[in-house]
């Protein structure tokens, strides 16, 4: 749009609303003049909008003739309190010594109807004046200094954008639009009131208290309605608060309103969240009621939680339990009685009734719906948003106090030329204290700071609705401080005392984690069970964690249990039994020791070499013992001890079996003729090849040892719930070194046994060496993959079960055919039959 259409298009606005036009000499209100509702005249003039009547009567526009005037009617109560406030102010200020001592001020107020068309007819008059005509010259000079109004944000918006070109300040008490932050588009706004930036962000914050994370929210189809609505759809978000529906209807609009009425009906959400004006709340509220909804929890703002017009006998059942934001009540000393009585005297001229007669002037005539709240008391109490016209009509007398430079002793200088553009800078400096204690001034936005009443609809012991405080939020407190909350002063929906539930799903218990519904809010999950070995110790966990190395989940998933450690112990039933066979086999070696001993001259024991006999019964009895080393927790001693006490014992046991094999054969080749053999095979050399075959392995075992030795170790990959406790071998190279050395010398054993085994019978022991390596090696053989493919503790057990195996394959297969004759066949133990072949 060009400047020019844009100028052409105001104009037209300006001359429909009854603007000032200079074109001719005088100056004419085009049109007719819009009168006051309320006035006086004083040497500076204060300007007031309110919606003293809530519902408007619009002509039909034939567009053939000049519309009738707009028909007012539904007195609000509220708003008319507003406009007494106004006015008790300024008789205040009028009779105050030391602020404007010598200035009076008078007040033009006007009825907007709760319209925006209306509102913009005011605007027109407070800017022109009632005046059919003005001198010859117009000097662009407004009726009034300052306007305060309006109370509903989208009507203040049409004053601010209005007067914001003539630079006319305006004071609103409780708009509360945060678009009216913006001091580029409203340079002259200023209010007695928060923005709702800090109302939203603490609806969300106390939607988010009481865990309801799926609620409903329904707002005014207007300024007001759509940035508060919005602000807390951006703070709910980031308290992880989910909306379930979020509707909007105007006043005007009733068939948007039945269809909130049946989303409202259909929805799971128990909670709504209604950021409305009064007006729409007091719609929306006999639809409810109609329909018979109740039961649901509505958190409230400002402009509707403390209204008594809401209050009927049907409205309870609606909106009992309500919580929501409320101006902080704020007590001003003689209101009360202005409200009720001075108002009446001073400004409509009216006497005391007596009996059915009241004389008055034609002002009381003129407004019968307003003199029939003459004797209306019942909502003094509860008035909030007068201290704020209060604030706002002193905030006035502060500045105009200070540019006229007033002073107790000289008072003001009514020379000087008051502009509405010099009202507006100087509001900007004002800081001043009210007689109540509070402390007003603007911030950078225009603004107060935000204080609000937490209030709770509830039910009186005399029946009657109250607003009871039970908490309060305070912006200009530090965090942590800022919301305080009395949860059991409030008594919730159905008056009950517990707080209800609004959740799109149940709390995931510990022990599980929130897994998201395709397509639906993030409030909408499923609670899936954590996996083994990952837990979640909080409720609502968005994923589980998975415990430590040596820890496992308990079995509901909410804590890490250290894993239970399993070795091969003595308690056990696998180790008891492994423990009797050692001490078994142990008690065996003993008593063949004890039989050779007590028989060491008989002709067998002494054929067979008693004295490497007995220390291989010797060895026996320590690979036997040896085994009990590998049962129990295992250390660093016992690690080391297992391996290289089974590799010694074993070594000597196999040098014991190779000696003998080799005297056997040594014996043989003996009684060839000409044969010298045993003079290098004596007991002497008999002994030294013993040692030197375990002292090879002895060294085996040392190097094994010094270099890489074996050490405890928790195996916790095998089992996820449960550590094995075993003992690493340090180096498998010098563990299958030992092991190789023993199957060296038990392969070489057997080989020379097997060459001696057609000897004479009756004095041929090689075949019973040549079985028991026989068993040794098909043992040992058969070790190896059990061994590596055992798990856990079974190793062990498999180890324990070789050792033991190839001892009871030695022990019997070389030393209980001489037991069986020595015990039962004696006669069979003679030179003679020993010589027989």
């Amino acid at each position: 749009m060009s400047p020019l259409i844009t100028g052409t298009f105001f104009f037209q606005i300006l001359s429909a609303f009854g603007a000032v036009v200079v074109e001719a000499s005088p100056c004419q209100i085009l049109g007719s003049p819009e009168f006051p509702l309320l006035s006086k005249e004083g040497d500076v003039t204060i300007g007031g909008a309110f919606s003293i009547h809530s519902k408007i009567t619009q002509p039909t526009l034939s567009f053939t003739e000049k519309p009738t005037r707009l028909t007012c009617y539904s007195v609000n109560l509220r708003e008319f309190r507003f406009a007494q406030t106004m006015i008790f102010a300024i008789e205040e200020i009028n009779k105050s010594a030391f602020l404007l001592p010598n200035v009076s001020i008078g007040y033009r107020i006007y009825d907007n109807c709760g319209s925006t068309l209306s509102s913009m007819r005011a605007v027109m008059a407070l800017i022109n004046g009632d005046d059919w005509a003005v001198e010859n010259i117009c000097f662009g000079q407004s009726a009034v200094h300052a306007i305060i109004g309006e109370s509903e944000s989208s009507s203040t918006i049409v004053l601010s954008r209005t007067t914001g070109p003539f630079k006319i300040p305006v004071i609103s008490h409780s708009a509360t639009c945060e678009c009216l932050s913006s001091r580029k588009e409203y340079p002259s706004f200023f209010r007695t009131i928060a923005s709702d930036l800090y109302q939203s962000q603490a609806l969300a914050q106390l939607v988010k208290h009481f865990g309801w994370t799926w609620v409903g929210a329904v707002n005014s189809d207007s300024d007001y309605g759509n940035n508060g609505m919005a602000i807390f759809l951006a703070a709910a978000e980031e308290e992880g608060v989910c909306v379930e529906y979020t509707e909007k209807f105007h006043r005007a609009d009733p068939g948007k309103l039945m269809k909130v009425i049946e989303v409202i009906q259909k929805s799971t959400a128990q909670v709504i969240v209604g950021f409305l004006a009064h007006v729409e709340m007091n719609n929306l509220l006999e639809q409810l009621s109609l329909h018979n909804i109740t039961g649901r929890q509505f958190i409230g703002v400002e402009a509707w939680i403390t209204a008594d017009s809401l209050v009927t006998p049907t409205s309870f059942s609606v909106l009992g339990g309500s919580l929501g934001f409320a101006v902080q009540k704020a007590n001003i000393s003689g209101l009360d009685n202005f409200l009720t009585k001075d108002f009446w005297e001073t400004v409509f001229k009216c006497k005391e009734t007596k009996g059915n007669n009241m004389t008055g002037t034609a002002n009381c005539k003129e407004n019968q719906d307003l003199t029939e709240l003459k004797d209306y008391d019942d909502d003094v109490a509860e008035l909030r948003y007068s201290s704020n016209i209060y604030k706002a009509v002193y905030a006035v007398a502060y500045s105009l106090h200070s540019m006229l430079k007033c002073s107790n002793s000289q008072g003001c200088d009514k020379t000087m030329k008051v502009m509405p553009w010099q009202v507006v800078e100087s509001l900007k400096r004002v800081n001043f204290t009210v007689k109540n204690e509070d402390q007003v001034w603007f911030d950078s936005t225009g603004a107060t700071v935000a204080r609000y009443d937490v209030v709770n609809w509830q039910r009186g012991s005399d029946g009657s609705v109250q607003f009871k405080p039970v908490g309060y939020y305070d912006a200009s407190l530090p965090p942590g401080k800022k919301f305080v909350l009395k949860t059991e002063a409030i008594v919730w929906p159905g008056e009950n005392t517990e707080v209800p539930m609004s959740v799109c799903s149940e709390s995931c218990r510990p022990g599980t984690h929130k897994v998201l519904r395709k397509g639906k809010p993030v409030c909408c999950y499923d609670c899936i069970p954590c996996a083994e070995g990952e837990i979640s110790n909080t409720t609502d966990s968005n994923g589980c964690k998975k415990c430590p190395e040596e820890f496992w989940s308990n079995q509901n998933r909410d804590a890490c249990i250290l894993k239970n450690a399993e070795y091969l112990s003595f308690t056990e039933v696998m180790g008891q039994i492994l423990v009797f066979f050692t001490f078994f086999g142990v008690l065996l070696t003993v008593i063949v020791a004890t039989l050779f001993l007590i028989n060491k001259d008989t002709p067998l024991v002494r054929a067979n070499n008693s004295e490497l006999s007995f220390l291989l019964l010797f060895s026996l009895t320590l690979c036997f013992l040896c085994s009990l080393t590998f049962i129990g927790r295992p250390s660093d001693w016992s690690c080391m001890l297992r391996h290289t006490a089974f590799g010694i014992t074993f070594v000597l046991c196999i040098s014991c079996i190779l000696g003998k094999t080799i005297v056997v054969l040594m014996a043989f080749k003996a009684t060839l003729p000409g044969s010298n053999v045993m003079k290098w095979f004596g007991p002497v050399q008999q002994r030294l090849s013993v040692l030197a075959f375990t002292l090879i392995q002895i060294l085996i075992c040392i190097l094994w040892l010094a270099i890489n030795p074996p050490f405890p170790y928790k195996n916790i990959n095998l089992y996820k719930d449960k550590i094995i406790l075993e003992c690493a071998l340090g180096s498998p190279v010098w563990f299958w070194a030992v092991l190789g050395y023993i199957g060296l010398l038990a392969v070489l054993c057997f080989v020379l046994a097997f060459l001696a085994r057609k000897l004479p019978d009756n004095f041929n022991e090689a075949k019973f060496i040549t079985f028991s390596m026989l068993i040794f090696c098909a043992v040992w053989i058969t070790f190896i993959p059990a061994y590596v493919s055992s798990p856990g503790k079974f190793t062990v057990a498999v180890e324990i079960f070789a050792i033991l195996a190839s001892s009871y394959g030695i022990l019997l297969c070389i030393f209980a055919p001489k037991c069986f004759i020595i015990v039962l066949k004696p006669e069979l133990n003679t030179k003679k039959h020993l010589m027989g072949k």
